[in-house]
């Protein structure tokens, strides 16, 4: 087994694999390091790994996705991802099906300004900017 295969990830299962593996390539500057019919695996620089799995067809025709979805809020899971700018990262998600929140719905900790949103088919997620912290005075 190579060591690849070992990277930190998390699978997002989706309708419309392409369109949603270009979502989070364009959104959180993920590399596609495998493609297949039926699942694609992004990686960021970090080595962490998204992989975009289809949905069985016998599932996925048994549901439609409004346009814009519907956020999918009762979810147990949210992923959040790192990204160098919010304001950037809420335009490729809008252009691309998706949305993040407007500004007046981020918040910030740890060093980071969060915002949540979701990708084309509802899935909801958080993104994180780096905050620079500004130096105290003494």
């Amino acid at each position: 087994m190579s060591s690849d295969a070992l990277a930190f990830g998390a699978v997002v299962f989706a309708k419309d694999v392409p369109a949603l593996a270009r979502f989070y390539e364009a959104v959180l500057g993920l590399k596609r390091i495998h493609n297949a019919d039926d699942h694609c695996v992004l990686r960021a620089n970090s080595g962490m790994e998204l992989v975009v799995h289809g949905i069985p067809r016998g599932i996925a025709d048994s549901f439609s996705i409004s346009s814009p979805p519907e956020r999918r809020e009762d979810c147990a899971l949210k992923l959040f991802f790192p990204v160098p700018s919010l304001a950037a990262a809420r335009a490729r998600a809008r252009a691309l099906g998706g949305d993040v929140l407007g500004p007046e719905r981020e918040w910030q900790m740890r060093g980071c300004r969060a915002c949540d949103g979701h990708d084309p088919e509802g899935n909801v997620m958080q993104l994180r900017e780096p905050v620079l912290e500004s130096p105290r005075s003494t």
